[in-house]
């Protein structure tokens, strides 16, 4: 019984030593982190960034004391590096920006700002200080009225085409234009659509259709519309596959030569040994 009772406290010790380990006391966040995701034209636009109060503090002033110091190299934000991402190249304040994810740094000043972006590579946000600059705006902030208490970056005074980059915190405002290629865009996919299928989506359509048996006829049109734009091994292939089970093996084999022929250009000898044991089949 001793021994028991023994091995029941030891039990009961090592689960209460464990549970302190084990256990995650969960707290709000100084500084929530946020994610934003819009479209500006047809470009989508994202910011990734944390979110810090003034609680009673001043935010942006000359005095060192200050949250952001005049003059002080800043990560836009708290916790990790502000992360803003484009999918496509966009303009702001008439700067060239190629599609991607930056890092967005800023130093606040009385009468002017410096806004940065560098190349997003780290969450850490002291690893950019040695770093070069994608680019550079100088900005001249705005007074608000009232005071916002959250820091915030926006994507706002949206346009079919135009956004405004706005980040505010304190009784301050900064803008930047941002402006992104619609027309370029638009056209191109009225060119696209009104230009009829492509050659891949013929082979789609055509591939569908004969791996789920529907129609094998209405599958050759389809593949050998594509093929007749843009022949490659594997469309050739697929041609090839459905004229044997319509029952044409010379036209099968006719077409599964120029697939073979194509397949040892590109040296892909899996089609070449596919391409090779239908012939054979198909020759007998």
């Amino acid at each position: 019984m001793k021994k028991f009772c023994s091995i029941v406290a030891a039990l009961s010790m090592a689960l209460a030593m464990a549970l302190p380990l084990s256990a995650q006391i969960q707290t709000p966040a100084a500084s929530p982190t946020v994610e934003l995701k819009t479209k500006v034209g047809l470009t989508d636009v994202s910011l990734l960034y944390s979110r810090p109060s003034i609680k009673g503090r001043t935010v942006f002033a000359a005095a060192k004391t200050s949250v952001v110091p005049f003059g002080t190299m800043w990560r836009t934000g708290a916790n990790s590096a502000t992360k803003i991402s484009f999918s496509d190249d966009v303009t702001i304040g008439g700067t060239a920006i190629k599609k991607g994810d930056y890092a967005i740094f800023s130093t606040p000043g009385a009468t002017e700002w410096k806004v940065m972006f560098f190349n997003y590579e780290t969450t850490n946000a002291g690893g950019y200080g040695d770093k070069t600059a994608v680019a550079t705006w100088t900005l001249k902030p705005q007074k608000l009225a009232e005071k916002v208490e959250t820091f915030t970056i926006d994507i706002n005074d949206q346009t079919m085409d135009k956004a405004s980059i706005n980040i505010i915190w304190e009784n301050t405002k900064v803008s930047m234009p941002l402006s992104v290629d619609v027309e370029g865009k638009v056209k191109a996919s009225i060119d696209r659509v009104l230009a009829g299928p492509s050659a891949n989506d013929y082979f789609t359509a055509g591939s569908y259709y004969h791996d789920t048996k529907k129609d094998l006829n209405k599958a050759l049109e389809w593949v050998q519309k594509a093929n007749a734009m843009s022949p490659q091994f594997w469309t050739l292939r697929k041609e090839s596959l459905i004229l044997a089970d319509l029952g044409k093996k010379k036209e099968a084999i006719e077409v599964a030569m120029k697939s073979l022929a194509a397949a040892k250009e590109a040296k892909n000898q899996d089609y070449i040994n596919m391409n090779e044991a239908s012939i054979a089949e198909w020759k007998k």
